[in-house]
C-alpha cells in the first residue's frame, strides 16, 4: 500500500534506519544520504520517508511530501554550497529507476549537459 513502509525496499529500510548510509539531512519526513555510486562530484538522494513508487505516485498521492522533497533538496544543496545544481526523478525502469522508492537525485560540483541522458 501507498505511503506504507515496504519489507524488501532498500529505501524504507534506509529511512527506517536499519541499513546504513551516510546522511547528510534528516527531517520529519525526508531523508537525505550520499549516493553510493556517484555520477557527480556531489550525488544525494532525497527520498520521502514514506514509501511511494515513483515521483508521479508521490505527487499525485502526497503533494506536500513531494514539496518537501524538492525544498529539502534546495536546502542540501545551500548546505554543500552549490551554485548550481540538478535534481532528477527516474520514474521507471525505461527511465533509470533502479528502486522502486520515490526519490530525487541532487548533482552537483560539475558542469551539466543539456541533454542529459
Amino acid at each position: 500500500m501507498a505511503g506504507e513502509p515496504q519489507e524488501d525496499c532498500l529505501f524504507c529500510k534506509i529511512a527506517e534506519g536499519h541499513v546504513p548510509a551516510t546522511v547528510v539531512r534528516e527531517t520529519d519526513t525526508t531523508v537525505a544520504f550520499r549516493d553510493i555510486n556517484p555520477q557527480a562530484p556531489i550525488h544525494i538522494l532525497v527520498i520521502p520517508k514514506a514509501h511511494y513508487r515513483n515521483a508521479a505516485e508521490l505527487a499525485a498521492a502526497a503533494p506536500q511530501l513531494a514539496a518537501d522533497v524538492l525544498r529539502d533538496a534546495g536546502e542540501v544543496a545551500a548546505e554543500e554550497k552549490l551554485e548550481s545544481y540538478r535534481i532528477v526523478f527516474n520514474t521507471g525502469a525505461g527511465a533509470g529507476q533502479t528502486v522502486f522508492h520515490a526519490h530525487a537525485h541532487l548533482l552537483g560540483g560539475r558542469g551539466m549537459q543539456w541533454p542529459p541522458g
